[in-house]
């Protein structure tokens, strides 16, 4: 067992409460992933969707989808590891979602109620999400100046 030198701490800094909320968004992300694209293939069936305006909401689905997984990775990562960096970006990646969550949730072509509930649930998961990385990486902080 080793034992901490100068800047190690005793214990563990990685927090199990972010862990969790990171793996819940996550499969929430799924989740609401497939339903948002469903929505827009129905949309464009039903309705008079502009094409461009379709393709546009698909590819910044597609991007959401990116930058989810680049928010997953970082933030356990950055847990993890106790990396202030990926953590840092984690961060980042949270604020990102939050507006492209924020542009489903009322700049899409068609918004309807289904949109509201899941991106709303969606926004409220990633807000926790930020806050627990912010008080995560501040302990990381603290921790190693």
């Amino acid at each position: 067992m080793a034992i901490p030198g100068p800047g190690m701490s005793a214990g563990s800094l990685s927090s199990v409460t972010l862990q969790l909320l990171l793996n819940l968004t996550s499969i929430y992300f799924v989740f609401y992933f497939l339903f948002t694209l469903s929505l827009l293939i129905k949309k464009s069936l039903e309705l008079p969707y502009p094409s461009d305006a379709l393709i546009s909401d698909v590819g910044l689905l597609l991007l959401f989808a990116a930058l989810e997984f680049l928010h997953f990775y970082w933030g356990v990562r950055g847990n993890l590891t106790e990396s202030d960096s990926y953590m840092f970006g984690n961060l980042i990646m949270t604020v990102t979602t939050i507006l492209l969550a924020v542009y489903f949730l009322v700049w899409q072509t068609y918004v309807m109620r289904a949109d509201v509930v899941i991106s709303s649930v969606l926004i409220t998961v990633y807000g926790a999400d930020g806050v627990l990385a912010l008080s995560t990486l501040a302990k990381f902080r603290r921790e190693y100046l």
